[in-house]
């Protein structure tokens, strides 16, 4: 069970008391025959680790049944007891150390680091003792939580119902295990935009607060259970301050939780709630309220920072440095209004609060941070100084996307670097704080890209509400602890791990593939970014159409899935799986709904537009629900007002659709819109004996009284799936190609619709190129006039000057996708060609022409560099293409739209002079660049939001027909 800096070990993946027993170590009994062991840890002991003893006493209690106790004096006698202590502050575990009895090499003298042994006659009178032992109070913490989730208790039992499986005996290794310095020394969460967890915190645990010290208690215990240590607190209007209540800096050293604050509140102090009343106490001469503006009133704003500094000089904190306008506002100077100007005050704020934290709080004034967020960073790089002791905190986007990176003179700072990351935000262009839908591949891609530019001093991961953004906070910590454990190969991997730790490994794996394919989904668009018209409904299939069934399929595995696990397992399972995959199913289906009620009141569509209007109204409708349910019903109602897609704070939720409705009529007609064609069949059904594929036809109604139709196809090796019937509103008819009995080359045939005395022609385009071609085919194959790839479907790879195209799993659109690395590779400057690392397709192109080539780029961001990515077809000129290198934090631009679609669409041309077998070439220009998807238009490709689906490929697609859905097969379980 060594493990130099390992992750926990988990009752998943644990050996057995039996494997432990043959692989010759004897396991350490906690609970057996009925009785547990005595718990020591000295009074004299850190607090922190006091009250973490009591922790694992509870634990064991949880799994066993039985109480153990928790002692500070070690017993005369007994067989068995477990050790506590930190190494220098406990006189026992300092003995066995000296003793040579207990194995501290490469963790005493360390940051948070820990082992736990089994240690034989220990001290006299006793035979066996489980040792834990700390480098420091939090290093002992964090062996404790270890040994919980040994035994198996989630960090997640409290937080998301994890249930604790019941054991009669309870053993644990005998080690030695060992937990080095973490990757990242500052690892925590910024409690942000909680409007829910106020009401939540408001309704079930103080009544008479807002987010006060019996919530944060909670929420200590979560961090250090995860093995983070460090918090900035819950800053807004409707939640109390955290200062306001004392008890909460008490209680957070108490636990060994570090306390800092975010971007606009310096110096510990709470703008929002705490300027006002200081203004109004320390008025100006003349009577006026002061302005929170530095070049008006810099001694009264001192004074007000100085006081919090003395407040809370006694506990371990993090001081932040700077200043902006109060609510997270831009930053307030009457008197220097030029960029030059605001970086002089800037550095004289700077400069005065580090004299405040000297006086106040000396030495121990650290870590302290500087955060160049939104408009400071433009400050920052326009000169401001910050000292070399001092913390530099790099924010992303709010979107998931590092805006810059420190460069080789910013790693070379004392005080390090460190990142503020968003997995939940409120603001521009659209906020999405429901759900937990970053891909954990994305969180990873950043984080590792950060960790390589040497940003391991301070992570701080923005989480909301807490609640629902479970999975990606675990990885996030997972990360920070261990950041090494994890790679492009087997991010999905922790999926699997971390499921089974919450549910068993039985059901981890297929937990995991749901989560993953959720992310997927979420990737193409998240379902608090839906809107009106996002997805096609005519072309490639029916785009949306295909995007619903693949959310229906889930639900009805996550459904399956769900039935089989046993019911104390029901509660964690609607939290952190069923209701996330449920919720975002209908916050699209009633947005699909309403889309195609406005198509069907293009079309002119009868009964059928309302049926569309009232599956989307119902779709809302059972959001409602199944948010009610998790609010009053799940886990007994503990979760009261915790959930709720549409807090009041929210700019732009998605919000109800409006559907239109259309009179009775007592008539009836028939119509048909063929695919492609938002109405009748201007637009040929394509057929490639390539892709095989299968088209749609939406018959429907312009009335509401039901009439009699047929089918009929010219050709006999031309099918439908239905040949005609009663139709009261719509019917989709599917148009398939016999391939075994259509004759080689192009041909026209036609399926034609009748009925109420009506007669219309749906005309067909078939090309069959016989499957002698199909079989010969090396590459991809140009058909319905496109050629689409999936990057991360290479048929070869060159990688050059140290720098290589990797596949990382479960990231963007599709299944994988392909990125540059590493990441802190130079860019190209010149000679791209021999000199640029490469991915190559192979494309057999039958037309031939100059054709527009989509790069489907995953957005990041270089505010100090660019975002550059080439390509070239055989040995053509190579085409350089520059994306987004810039965060605007504006609503409609390219930025906004980068980050609401999840890809950015980058164009260039290709000739193809001669019809045949090309190769495409993708090259390295600059680092991190990851892409997708790519995009050949060979001539008449319909716009829409997705890529088409990805084209014939003999080994990586070689069944690309469109999925058999039965998406308008319309009845009342599309609800249930």
């Amino acid at each position: 069970m060594a493990a130099a800096g390992a992750a926990p070990l988990l009752p998943a993946v644990l050996p057995t008391a039996a494997h432990a027993a043959e692989s010759g170590r004897a396991a350490f009994p906690l609970v057996r025959d009925g009785a547990a062991v005595d718990l020591f840890v000295d009074s004299a002991d850190d607090p922190a680790v006091v009250r973490a003893a009591g922790d694992l006493q509870a634990d064991v209690e949880r799994v066993s049944g039985v109480r153990p106790r928790l002692v500070h004096t070690v017993p005369e006698k007994s067989a068995y007891v477990v050790l506590v202590g930190t190494i220098g502050a406990s006189p026992v575990i300092d003995r066995l150390i000296a003793r040579g009895r207990l194995d501290t090499s490469g963790v005493a003298g360390r940051w948070e680091a820990s082992v736990t042994q089994v240690v034989d006659r220990p001290m006299p009178g006793v035979r066996r003792a489980l040792v834990i032992a700390g480098s420091d109070r939090r290093g002992t913490v964090y062996g404790i939580y270890d040994t919980s989730e040994r035994i198996g208790v989630s960090p997640w039992f409290w937080w998301a119902d994890v249930p604790v499986a019941h054991q009669d005996t309870v053993m644990v290794p005998d080690g030695p295990f060992k937990r080095q310095e973490p990757s990242v020394r500052y690892r925590g969460i910024f409690v942000n935009d909680e409007q829910n967890l106020t009401t939540w915190s408001h309704r079930t645990q103080e009544t008479d607060k807002n987010i006060g010290p019996e919530t944060y208690k909670k929420v200590f215990e979560l961090l250090l259970r995860l093995k983070a240590n460090y918090l900035w607190p819950a800053m807004h209007p409707y939640s109390d301050f955290f200062n306001k209540h004392p008890e909460n800096a008490q209680l957070a050293d108490t636990y060994g939780i570090v306390v800092g604050s975010s971007h606009p509140e310096a110096l510990l102090r709470n703008g929002v709630h705490e300027w006002a009343p200081w203004a109004a106490e320390h008025r100006n001469a003349d009577g006026s309220l002061p302005e929170y503006d530095y070049t008006v009133n810099p001694d009264t704003i001192s004074d007000y920072w100085r006081a919090r500094a003395r407040q809370n000089a006694a506990y371990e904190s993090s001081w932040t440095l700077g200043m902006r306008g109060l609510h997270d506002s831009a930053l307030e100077t009457r008197h220097a209004t030029t960029i030059p100007e605001k970086v002089v005050v800037m550095n004289q704020i700077i400069s005065d609060q580090r004299r405040i934290l000297s006086e106040e709080v000396g030495t121990a004034a650290e870590p302290q941070i500087f955060i160049p967020y939104k408009e400071v960073l433009d400050l920052y790089n326009n000169g401001v100084q910050v000292p070399d002791d001092v913390t530099l905190i790099w924010p992303d986007d709010n979107h998931g996307n590092m805006r810059q990176l420190p460069d080789a003179a910013e790693r070379r700072r004392a005080g390090g670097n460190g990142i503020y990351y968003h997995i939940s935000y409120w603001g521009r262009p659209k906020s999405y704080l429901w759900l937990d839908t970053t891909q954990l591949s994305k969180i990873w891609q950043e984080l590792r890209r950060a960790y390589d530019h040497q940003v391991d001093r301070m992570w701080i991961i923005n989480v909301g509400d807490i609640k629902s953004i479970e999975t990606g906070l675990s990885f996030c910590m997972d990360m920070a602890w261990d950041v090494d454990r994890w790679d492009a190969d087997n991010v999905e991997d922790f999926l699997v791990e971390w499921a089974g730790r919450q549910f068993g490994r039985r059901y981890g794996t297929e937990i995991a593939a749901i989560r993953t394919e959720y992310y997927r989904l979420a990737a193409q668009r998240r379902p608090e970014f839906i809107d009106r018209g996002t997805f096609s409904l005519v072309q490639h299939g029916d785009e949306a159409g295909r995007r619903m069934a693949a959310y229906r399929d889930l639900l009805e595995r996550t459904r399956a899935l769900g039935a089989k696990l046993p019911a104390a397992y029901q509660d964690a399972f609607y939290e952190l799986v069923q209701y996330p995959v449920h919720g975002a199913y209908l916050m699209n289906l009633k947005f699909d709904w309403a889309d195609r009620n406005a198509l069907a009141i293009r079309q002119g569509r009868g009964a059928g537009a309302n049926r569309f209007a009232d599956l989307s109204d119902a779709a809302h409708a059972e959001e409602v629900a199944i948010t009610k349910r998790y609010n009053t019903e799940v886990a007994g109602g503990k979760w009261d007002g915790i959930v709720n897609p549409y807090p009041s704070q929210i700019p732009k939720a998605p919000g109800r659709p409006t559907v239109v409705r259309v009179p009775w009529q007592d008539t009836s007609g028939l119509a048909v819109a063929a695919e492609g064609n938002e109405t009748g069949a201007e637009r040929a059904l394509s057929f490639s004996s390539y892709t095989r594929d299968r088209r749609f036809v939406d018959v429907f109604n312009t009335g509401f009284l039901a009439l009699d139709w047929s089918a009929e196809a010219s050709h006999p090796w031309v099918r439908t799936s239905t040949a005609g019937g009663a139709l009261t509103d719509q019917t989709r008819v599917w148009v398939e190609i016999d391939w075994e009995q259509v004759p080689e080359g192009p041909h026209d045939a036609t399926v034609t619709f009748t009925g109420a005395g009506q007669t219309l022609t749906v005309p067909l385009r078939v090309l069959n190129d016989g499957e002698r071609a199909r079989r010969r085919a090396r590459g991809y194959v140009e058909a319905h006039g496109c050629v689409s790839i999936d990057a991360a479907h290479f048929d070869g790879r060159v990688s050059r000057n140290g720098a290589r195209w990797q596949t990382v799993r479960g990231l963007g659109r599709r299944t994988a996708a392909v990125q540059t690395v590493p990441s802190t590779a130079a860019p190209l400057t010149a000679d791209l060609a021999p000199q640029g690392p490469e991915l190559r397709y192979r494309v057999l192109f039958v037309s031939t022409g100059t054709f527009t080539v989509t790069v489907f780029r995953l957005p990041s961001l270089d505010e100090r560099g660019k975002r550059r990515v080439a390509f070239a077809l055989d040995d053509q000129p190579v085409t350089v293409l520059s994306g987004q290198a810039v965060a605007t934090g504006n609503r409609g631009d390219a930025w906004a739209r980068n980050v609401e679609e999840g890809i950015e669409k980058l164009t260039g041309t290709v000739t193809v002079t001669e019809p045949g077998e090309h190769v495409l070439r993708l090259l390295m220009v600059d680092a991190a660049i990851a892409v997708d998807q790519i995009v050949v238009n060979t001539g008449g490709l319909p716009a829409s939001y997705l890529a088409p689906p990805e084209s014939y490929h003999p080994s990586f697609n070689p069944d690309p027909a469109t999925p058999r859905d039965q998406w308008f097969t319309i009845d009342s379980a599309e609800l249930e």
